[in-house]
């Protein structure tokens, strides 16, 4: 028998376009939250700058230092017609490139871009993706001079709109601790966080720990299956370092609470809890390791949290893998009752939009 919290229609909810943050706010932390309290079944409605008040030294705030590469680039084809390449791996040091274009192109035809850089479009690898192989080296290069943050597709940016706003898009969708280059979307629960609103926490005596998840085309990829188990996430490169391991095994310790930035550092920590965890008799995670690795995890109803206690997270797309992991954390109907009173009080929603504290 199939549970209701299995169906992909029962993560669906109405959004007004209108709705459906653009630009991000004009201040970075001015943002509003909405805080879900799992124990009591309540919404209250802040404001983001209200987190230096709601966290305290008994707290260990985990984010993901990931940084956006520019990773969408616009070329030509040999009839004048423009070109989209998505690069899914876009720090890699080679000619070769898996990527995803718009519109489609056939084997054997070669796009052309700046300074004399062009690439022929190859065969599909075996996952499905296609593989362009470029004339030239250095193509990261290339992204950081004439590449496009990849932003997602709710996020219109059309021809000029696209110049115009780069420069924008690039200091916004990133997070102000972005610091390993390798993600081609945002871990966008930390964009709300500011360097005044990190010291002030630091101050309090809040425990800041920082580990990497590259954020990879998965975050985008739609759920095709009407049960939500036959889903496969696609794998993330993700690390965790011996000195940021011992401040977690240290919160640990001292019984912190263990509060996540974004659903990105959620599944960091759930599968670096899972595999390289170590628990006591009560079966109480007691410490962890540093690691690093891939992590497909996919959490949904039924999971069983292993470490994170609290989460900071966006307001997310209706039937995607994000909306599915709050819903595991604090139950779906609680969830969807908020969203659609976030709805009524006309919050802004997805990648540039509010925030949310679930405790």
């Amino acid at each position: 028998m199939i549970n209701n919290d299995d169906l992909l229609y029962n993560y669906a909810y109405d959004i007004p376009p209108e709705l459906i943050a653009q630009v991000p706010a004009v201040q970075r932390s001015g943002s509003r939250l909405i805080v879900l309290d799992r124990k009591d079944q309540t919404v209250q409605h802040k404001n983001f700058t209200d987190v230096t008040d709601m966290l305290g030294e008994n707290d260990c705030l985990v984010i993901n230092t990931t940084k956006v590469v520019p990773a969408r680039l616009y070329g030509r084809k040999a009839t004048g017609g423009k070109a989209e390449l998505l690069f899914l791996e876009p720090t890699k040091q080679s000619r070769k490139h898996a990527v995803l274009i718009k519109p489609y192109i056939k084997s054997g035809q070669t796009v052309y871009f700046d300074e004399g850089y062009e690439c022929v479009v190859c065969d599909p690898d075996e996952r499905g993706n296609r593989i362009v192989e470029f004339n030239k080296d250095n193509i990261e290069n290339l992204l950081e001079k004439h590449g496009f943050m990849p932003l997602p597709p709710y996020i219109k940016r059309k021809d000029e709109s696209a110049e115009a706003m780069s420069p924008l898009d690039r200091q916004r969708y990133q997070t102000v601790y972005a610091a390993a280059k390798g993600a081609i979307a945002a871990p966008t629960a930390g964009l709300h966080f500011t360097n005044e609103i990190i010291e002030k926490l630091i101050n309090k005596k809040v425990q800041i720990v920082k580990l990497v998840l590259h954020v990879g085309w998965g975050t985008f990829k739609p759920i095709v299956s009407d049960n939500i188990k036959e889903h496969k996430m696609l794998p993330e490169a993700y690390i965790l370092d011996e000195e940021n391991a011992a401040k977690i095994n240290n919160a640990l310790a001292g019984k912190k609470r263990i509060i996540a930035v974004g659903t990105t550092t959620v599944r960091s920590l759930e599968t670096i809890a899972g595999i390289n965890g170590h628990y006591d008799a009560n079966g109480r995670l007691i410490s962890v390791e540093s690691c690093r690795g891939l992590t497909d995890i996919f959490i949904y109803p039924g999971y069983n949290f292993k470490i994170v206690q609290s989460m900071f997270t966006n307001l997310h797309l209706p039937h995607s893998t994000p909306l599915m992991m709050v819903s595991a954390f604090a139950g779906r109907e609680f969830v969807l009752r908020a969203y659609k009173e976030a709805v009524s009080q006309k919050y802004r929603f997805f990648s540039y939009g509010d925030s949310m504290f679930i405790k």
